[in-house]
């Protein structure tokens, strides 16, 4: 293990750990939608640290798996790049995945919004919504929404009200983000660059797979499990901005013979 994928693991843990303790660091730290009244300023970057709690159903096995990919792909990333060049990599390809993240987001909220105002909520009415500070868990609850605005709550009986673009809207809304996830797509999409037939063997498959292949299908899967709600609460779309960061960047620095350089 390398000395800063070694310190991020450290780090990952140990808010982990924190976070447990005081679960009020999922509100400060998490990410929210950047027009949610809980985002602040800091959280595209703290929520690369942060993790699901263990009261919810992925729990545990959401840092096992990060942490695991971190020191498989990392370790010899950083091997070669160096911890400097690694670090930032690391860092811009999480940023990236929170920015594609939160467009992604965007359009499907204010496609929603535009639905929602047609004749039933105003851009006043969707604006209280969206800034009324819910914080109950990792879901919304409507019964807040409701306490908060029960004259809003009344248009729900109008024959114009479209129930499922009102749902994904406040899902949407006020879904909070967490995990390494979208850093480590990065990584992998770097791994499959440098090392493109370096062979795993998976669980369930029972033969070797190059790692450009390999990294391939799990990106798409992503990208397909985004664009049909597959898969629950994982947040597809952020695994697959951080895969197009990484991306970009690859691109960038072979065509600027900067692939054989190290930072440190």
């Amino acid at each position: 293990m390398t000395p800063v994928v070694k310190q991020l693991l450290i780090i990952n843990v140990i808010v982990f750990i924190l976070s447990q303790v005081m679960p009020q660091n999922y509100i400060t730290l998490s990410e929210y939608y950047f027009e949610n009244a809980n985002f602040r300023f800091w959280q595209p970057f703290t929520h690369m640290f942060m993790h699901a709690g263990l009261d919810t159903e992925s729990g545990f096995m959401h840092i096992l798996f990060n942490m695991f990919a971190l020191v498989t792909f990392g370790s010899a990333l950083e091997h070669y790049w160096g911890g400097k060049k690694f670090l930032f990599f690391y860092i811009v390809c999480g940023l990236g995945a929170s920015l594609f993240n939160m467009g992604i987001e965007y359009y499907e909220i204010h496609h929603g919004i535009e639905v929602l105002t047609n004749g039933v909520f105003t851009d006043a009415d969707i604006s209280k919504l969206l800034k009324t500070n819910i914080v109950d868990g990792d879901s919304v609850y409507l019964q807040p929404l409701i306490d908060a605005h029960p004259n809003l709550f009344n248009k729900i009986t109008d024959p114009n009200f479209d129930s499922q673009a009102f749902l994904n809207v406040i899902s949407k809304g006020y879904t909070r983000a967490v995990g390494a996830s979208g850093a480590i797509f990065g990584l992998m999409v770097a791994f499959a660059f440098m090392f493109p037939n370096v062979e795993f063997m998976m669980l369930f498959i029972p033969f070797p797979i190059k790692a450009k292949y390999y990294v391939s299908i799990i990106v798409v899967i992503g990208l397909f499990s985004g664009l049909f709600s597959a898969g629950g609460n994982v947040g597809h779309f952020a695994h697959v901005g951080g895969a197009l960061t990484g991306f970009i960047l690859m691109l960038l620095w072979r065509n600027n013979k900067f692939k054989h350089t190290r930072w440190n």
